[in-house]
């Protein structure tokens, strides 16, 4: 960002979150890429894979079990402060609280994307409207609260959007059942 840019950037709000709910550097058993992204959202954490069986684990809104969709992406575009248009899906399933955003709402701490968004795209079929992306709503973590995409606390969002390059491989894991 330059300083124009940073200039016109909202301040974000300084939330008390959770121990929890902070990233930190984790051991993992898998064998994952480094360099990659793996949502586990039993656990509502993302996990931006390091070398040598580390990670830096975020935690995470997933989407509500119905609209969770498990799967292999990679991250087709990257956007800060990004625009927010509701899909004709969502303003379909509720009209209500959609409806009046269906010409789109400009970037900043009222957009639901808030600070920073990870375009999710798979190969053939280019961008699959779900996002990685950030929010100024705190009490949304650790949750299934969002229309299909993840979302972090926007400072977390801005620290893994600085991490992560175009083309990275993002695994949306299955929800699992007992």
């Amino acid at each position: 960002m330059n300083e124009a840019e940073a200039s016109i950037a909202p301040e974000l709000p300084d939330y008390n979150m959770p121990e929890e709910f902070l990233p930190r550097e984790v051991r993992i058993k898998n064998d994952f890429a480094p360099f990659e992204i793996h949502v586990d959202p039993g656990q509502y954490g993302l996990y931006w894979i390091l070398p040598d069986k580390k990670a830096i684990r975020y935690a995470v809104g997933i989407g509500r079990t119905n609209l969770y969709e498990a799967g292999e992406f990679y991250v087709g575009a990257k956007k800060e402060w990004p625009s927010w248009t509701p899909t004709p899906e969502m303003i379909e399933r509720d009209p209500a609280s959609y409806a009046q955003f269906a010409d789109g709402l400009p970037g900043g701490l009222n957009n639901p994307l808030g600070s920073r968004g990870l375009y999710l795209f798979q190969p053939g079929k280019g961008d699959t409207f779900l996002r990685i992306h950030g929010t100024n709503d705190p009490k949304t973590i650790g949750r299934r609260v969002s229309n299909g995409c993840a979302r972090l606390i926007n400072d977390q969002m801005i620290d893994l959007y600085d991490r992560v390059p175009m083309q990275t491989r993002v695994v949306l894991h299955p929800i699992l059942t007992s």
